[in-house]
């Protein structure tokens, strides 16, 4: 989440009340974007790929994270609407073996100490070259966040005043890793991945639980832990056969649970009682994907083709979902096949068109399409424009949601259709060389058209009485522009970009149809090496301007009008400093998160609840905050 914040275009969206965190890419939220590692999407409490949490995402062992923008249907299948995001573990060293432990301390806004307050992140890797084709590594994390308080008490906190719990809900993660990789004419690769995370979720209310015969309380209140639990087993295969053709196969199976634990909490005695323990939700998936290249022997054209299969088992309890009244375990299974043909028309033209058949259990036939074009010129400039067409299939939630009593209608619809999104793109990149190539400047000016179809909403369907049904209705357009440079000069690095976006969205459920709003965002970012010191500096910003919205209320005469609300501007600001000891055996970072101390955020861009009032601010961060990492690099 930190890395993805500094970036155009992104917005990390905090959930304080279930301690996640999602991606809004472009202005289409997680369901229309996936997040890969090494090419496989990453299952999740809410899907596969998509709505993936990002505090539970461990970056320690990366090697770099692609970030691609616009419809990748084609190679990735359904619901890469808005673009995806892979991350690259790293499975080679150039040493024989490698321990490098790290510890790292942080306040949460201006709260720290050793115990109960702050993060506090622990981590091993040990990794070993077992001769020139066998490498092994492991890797354990235990990130231990608090919390953060705020105005808030906690939860021995006595009161029935509004102040017990978290303004954002502590957690704790265990991860662990392993690697076994080979490296031959056929290269292969076992990953393993164990993950677990604590939620702790305090009530605000609490029941005083008055004795008048003693004239005693015993306050207690209803409290609520999360249990979530990943493993993720991934094999992959790749290497050449015939000497020419290219193939890479990977097949993985992967598991999430997540359970709720509800208790009462006797908060003078510090005691729990009346626990209860559930399954929440949980995800069965088996994943496998193929590709050959170049198995057709043609000078100027080279051939892709491949298929991918995903069966996912689901399961959704009642609790999971506050407007679910019953279980739901379903299975939602693809088969796709697809192709795509890089064409080198000269030296300088090339295309690459392709295409995707997804079959599913549930739905009839999809098709995703796309088609890329280059040309370079000779002054360097090169041009780039891509065309992609991708559906994004409807969720658990919209197919299968079913509550129904007294005061409430609210169903799911079988008969959903997938949502169709198309995207266009359009690159200008140019890299200049100066002082005998030490010197460097790229700039890339980029402009961008996106169209969602038939998107799923709530809407109402009977008056008398209020009933809802998810249905295909609305419509969602955004386009906009970018522009981008990065400096290189010896040891200093300099990157700048503006971005402009505008989004209209159709609500025919409303019969209201708006304009586009318009929302800019802005980012640099600043390095410079001192090799003499062993010393790295860094500062990276990020503004966020105005966020406009239509948002529907009713008037003093009871009808429903439309009215623009705003999410005021802020800005991110982060900076660090890391320096080498002992031969750059010792690493010691020292940082600084947020240091424009953003926490809540003004907006008259939020609709109310069946039963509250629309939100006057929006907690996006927690505070200025401090950071202390110290890591030993054990390499021989």
């Amino acid at each position: 989440a930190d890395v993805l914040n500094q970036s155009l275009n992104i917005n990390i969206i905090p959930n304080t009340s279930t301690g996640k965190s999602s991606v809004n890419l472009f202005g289409l939220d997680g369901q229309y974007f996936k997040i890969l590692i090494d090419n496989i999407p990453m299952v999740n409490d809410e899907g596969m790929g998509n709505m993936a949490d990002l505090t539970q995402i461990n970056l320690d062992d990366v090697e770099r994270i692609e970030i691609v923008e616009g419809a990748m249907g084609v190679e990735y299948g359904a619901n890469a609407v808005s673009g995806i995001i892979n991350i690259i573990t790293k499975k080679t060293t150039k040493k024989n073996w490698e321990i490098i432990p790290f510890i790292q301390e942080e306040s949460i806004g201006n709260e720290y100490n050793l115990s109960n307050q702050g993060r506090h992140i622990q981590s091993i890797k040990i990794g070993k070259n077992i001769n020139e084709k066998w490498y092994t590594n492991a890797v354990f994390t235990r990130n231990d966040f608090n919390g953060f308080l705020n105005e808030q008490k906690g939860k021995n906190h006595p009161f029935n005043d509004g102040l017990r719990g978290h303004e954002w809900l502590p957690k704790l993660q265990n991860n662990l890793k392993a690697l076994v990789n080979y490296r031959g004419k056929v290269n292969a690769f076992y990953k393993f991945e164990y993950f677990n995370e604590d939620v702790n979720r305090y009530s605000r209310e609490v029941r005083t639980n008055f004795n008048s015969a003693t004239q005693t309380s015993n306050p207690s209140a209803s409290d609520e832990y999360f249990f979530s639990e990943r493993m993720i087993h991934h094999l992959n295969l790749n290497g050449k056969f015939h000497k020419k053709t290219h193939f890479n196969i990977s097949l993985s199976y992967q598991q999430q649970v997540r359970d709720i634990e509800q208790f009462t909490y006797r908060i003078l005695p510090q005691e729990r009682i009346n626990v209860e323990r559930t399954e929440f939700e949980s995800r069965k998936v088996f994943f496998t994907r193929g590709t050959l290249n170049d198995f057709i022997k043609l000078s100027n054209i080279n051939i892709q083709s491949g298929y991918e299969l995903n069966l996912i088992d689901g399961f959704s309890s009642p609790m999971s979902n506050p407007l679910s009244g019953d279980q739901v375990n379903r299975s939602l299974n693809s088969y796709d096949v697809f192709t795509t043909a890089e064409v080198k028309a000269t030296d300088r033209l090339s295309f690459r068109p392709g295409a995707r058949l997804m079959l599913t259990n549930k739905f009839n036939p999809l098709l995703a399409a796309s088609f890329t074009t280059k040309y370079i010129f000779k002054n360097g400039l090169e041009v780039r424009g891509i065309l992609g067409r991708a559906p994004r299939t409807p969720n658990y939630d919209e197919l299968y949601t079913f509550f129904v009593d007294s005061n409430h209608d609210v169903r799911g619809n079988e008969a959903l259709q997938p949502e169709i999104g198309t995207s266009s793109f359009l690159h200008l990149k140019k890299k200049f060389w100066f002082n005998d190539y030490n010197s460097s400047w790229q700039t890339k000016l980029s402009s961008w058209y996106i169209d969602v179809k038939d998107r799923i909403e709530l809407t109402v369907t009977n008056n008398t009485p209020l009933q809802f049904q998810y249905n295909n209705i609305d419509l969602f357009r955004t386009w906009g522009i970018e522009n981008s440079h990065q400096i290189q000069h010896h040891n200093f690095g300099f990157n700048l970009g503006i971005s402009l976006r505008g989004i209209s969205q159709v609500l025919d459920s409303s019969n209201f149809n708006d304009d586009f709003l318009y929302t800019i965002q802005a980012n640099a970012n600043l390095t410079y090496k001192i090799p003499k010191w062993k010393t790295n500096l860094a500062l990276y910003y990020k503004y966020n301007g105005p966020q406009y919205q239509f948002i529907q209320e009713q008037n003093e005469a009871g009808e429903t009008e439309f009215r623009r609300g705003k999410l005021n501007p802020f800005s991110w600001f982060d900076a660090s400093i890391r320096k080498s000891f002992l031969n750059q055996n010792l690493d010691v970072s020292l940082g600084a998160r947020n240091l424009l101390d953003v926490t809540r955020v003004n907006t008259t861009a939020a609709e109310g609840g069946a039963h509250s009032e629309a939100a006057s601010n929006l907690l996006l961060g927690y505070g200025r905050s401090f950071f202390l990492r110290i890591q030993y690099n054990l390499n021989f």
